[in-house]
């Protein structure tokens, strides 16, 4: 019988402790109002600015990127950098348009994305770099993905279900820089 008591009380604490599943009418009442702001809805709270935040510093890592990327694409000499060359492109364009959606998402919550060069290696999570030898630029770019790749689930996991289309959009990125990690480690193998 104690099984049967203690069962029925963990039933009965947790129907007491669920919570309905009903909208927020003052919240739709609210998207109502301040047309002004776009996407931005209340239920952004107090989460809003915080998240602009860290969608700037993964804004100036992505630019970053790019330009390590470029360098080593116009740079890189040797017998197997023409093929490797152009795969530097190829990341450095994954990585602009990274760039671009990471400031589309920055303007929709109702931000300005940061493109200031003073201050773009202070606030990127990743390095620039300007190795001459290919095997330290792959070195180099592997490490900035690594971080990247760091970033992105710490914001993800930070973002939680705050903010459940910017998670998407990193959950997204994270895919590609864990490609990018992927084929760059080949490369060294």
């Amino acid at each position: 019988m104690s099984g049967h008591k203690e069962h029925s009380k963990i039933t009965a604490i947790a129907v007491a402790e669920r919570q309905p599943m009903t909208l927020d009418e003052n919240a739709i009442d609210a998207a109502r109002r301040s047309l002004d702001q776009g996407a931005v809805t209340p239920g952004y709270g107090p989460w809003r600015a915080e998240i602009i935040g860290l969608l700037n510093g993964a804004l100036a890592t992505e630019l970053v990127c790019v330009l390590r990327y470029k360098r080593h694409h116009f740079t890189a000499v040797g017998l197997a950098s023409p093929k490797i060359a152009e795969e530097f492109m190829v990341h450095a364009n994954e990585e602009a348009a990274h760039a671009d959606r990471l400031a589309r998402r920055i303007v929709q919550l109702g931000g300005e994305p940061d493109f200031s060069p003073d201050s773009l290696i202070g606030r990127s999570h990743a390095g620039y770099d300007d190795s001459r030898e290919l095997t330290a630029m792959i070195k180099a770019n592997l490490i900035a993905e690594r971080v990247a790749i760091e970033s992105y689930s710490q914001m993800v996991a930070l973002i939680g279900d705050k903010d459940s289309t910017t998670r998407r959009l990193l959950e997204d990125i994270l895919g590609d820089e864990q490609q990018h990690a992927d084929e760059l480690a080949d490369w060294l193998a």
